[in-house]
């Protein structure tokens, strides 16, 4: 199995289109993704950047949210989380196609597991 990858962070926005553009404009980031809620994903090649639409009657507030990786195999990754102590990842809604699965590390912070990659699956 290869080394699990850093491939994703996500932060939640104020303006994310204002900041996707940005980001587009700025550093050549190409915009791949728009959610309902206003949400933008973009890449640059490598890493995906997750602009999260904060919402007034959301639970977040604007800031860091959650980062993600890259793996070959979920279920093996999930038992080193299990032999460690740790909750096993649980799978992620249908409608977040970038990610498959939700973690949670010893100190409480979330990240996501995804074995296809974070950027959107094949039409």
């Amino acid at each position: 199995m290869t080394r699990p990858r850093l491939r994703h962070l996500a932060f939640v926005v104020r303006d994310a289109e204002q900041l996707a553009s940005f980001y587009r404009d700025r550093l050549e980031m190409e915009i791949f993704h728009k959610d309902p809620d206003g949400s933008h994903f973009l890449t640059d090649g490598y890493l995906n950047l997750a602009l999260i639409q904060q919402q007034l009657d959301g639970e977040a507030s604007s800031g860091f949210n959650h980062f993600g990786f890259q793996v070959d195999d979920v279920e093996t990754v999930s038992d080193r989380f299990a032999d460690a102590g740790v909750p096993r990842p649980v799978q992620r809604p249908s409608d977040r196609p970038f990610a498959e699965y939700r973690a949670i590390d010893p100190e409480g912070n979330w990240f996501d597991l995804s074995e296809h990659g974070y950027l959107p699956p094949p039409a």
